[in-house]
């Protein structure tokens, strides 16, 4: 069965759960991002697909060929889609993005940042470029996405069409724990946990609800990293990496069946699905005047003895 095949049998299978939404898809060319965008537009969605089409590390010449393919199966299996090759992480890139949903289907009811590489090293060995461009592409690129898609929002709920929008940013297990080798993507990754939060709370007031995924999946980003993990299953097994598991849940999400969560995260991969429980006050000791250094230390030991213990970091032995 080819590809189109697929998609087509998946689009007459499903719901209609996102029916007469618009959604912009970010990094859509590839991995879980087409994946998101075909199960989007299985679902009713119109999607813009946004890729700019480099390679792994970000190198490379700008190439229009994935997102279009991808916005290819779309159509030929009866959907509605769009390519966009803009830089997301510029604020003209970002701004084109919004207004080609816009322009094109005169709406924007979801928002799903996925777009994101890699440049791992370890810590000293990290240049300050390979540092600053993933920040850029990963935090950067979800910030001016959300800050334009949340700034169209805002205007429709103050003109008094209040929109049931969602956001789905994509954090990673990197950024909730740490990943020995990725100190810039871990960084980036939990830099949108905290962006996150903060949207969810700032933007509710204009019927916008915003949550993160931490996928687990086989991507161009993972299979060479965690190429042990992430290997194809045995024939008739249950794949567990592949991207299309994720989907179901940032479709979800990005529907406005999700009335009411907002400010979560979520950790997916295979068939299971996970509510991350973030930071919060574990035990405590206040002695009620200023500790001496030993004495905070004393009490220090005594708190974590009766902490739970933290989970490791990724790749630490």
């Amino acid at each position: 069965m080819t590809s189109d095949e697929m998609t087509s049998r998946a689009m007459n299978a499903t719901t209609g759960l996102c029916a007469d939404r618009v959604a912009v898809v970010t990094g859509a060319g590839r991995g879980l991002g087409r994946a998101h965008a075909l199960a989007l537009a299985a679902e009713g969605a119109k999607v813009v697909v946004n890729d700019l089409g480099v390679g792994l590390d970000g190198s490379g010449a700008a190439a229009a060929g994935p997102a279009q393919q991808v916005v290819d199966e779309i159509r030929a299996a009866g959907g509605a889609a769009v390519a966009h090759g803009g830089d997301i992480a510029t604020a003209a890139g970002a701004a084109s993005l919004i207004s080609t949903a816009l322009g094109t289907y005169g709406r924007l009811d979801a928002l799903v940042n996925n777009a994101g590489f890699l440049r791992d090293r370890m810590l000293v060995n990290l240049d300050e470029d390979d540092w600053d461009d993933v920040l850029r592409v990963h935090l950067k690129g979800h910030f001016l996405l959300l800050k334009h898609a949340a700034a169209h929002w805002r205007a429709e709920a103050k003109a008094g069409r209040t929109p049931e929008a969602r956001v789905v940013n994509t954090s990673s297990g990197a950024g909730l724990l740490g990943s020995v080798g990725q100190g810039n993507y871990s960084a980036a990754k939990a830099g949108i946990v905290g962006l996150t939060l903060v949207a969810a709370a700032e933007l509710a007031r204009y019927g916008v609800q915003v949550n993160a995924i931490a996928p687990a999946a086989r991507t161009r980003m993972t299979e060479e990293t965690f190429a042990g993990t992430m290997a194809a299953p045995g024939e008739g097994e249950f794949d567990a990496m592949a991207p299309e598991n994720v989907s179901p849940l940032v479709v979800w999400l990005a529907s406005a069946a999700s009335e009411g969560v907002s400010g979560r995260v979520f950790e997916a991969e295979g068939g299971r699905i996970t509510v991350m429980e973030g930071w919060r006050p574990g035990p405590t000791a206040d002695k009620g005047a200023r500790w001496t250094p030993a004495e905070a230390g004393e009490a220090a030991r005594k708190l974590l003895a009766a902490a739970e213990p933290p989970q490791p970091v990724y790749g630490a032995r």
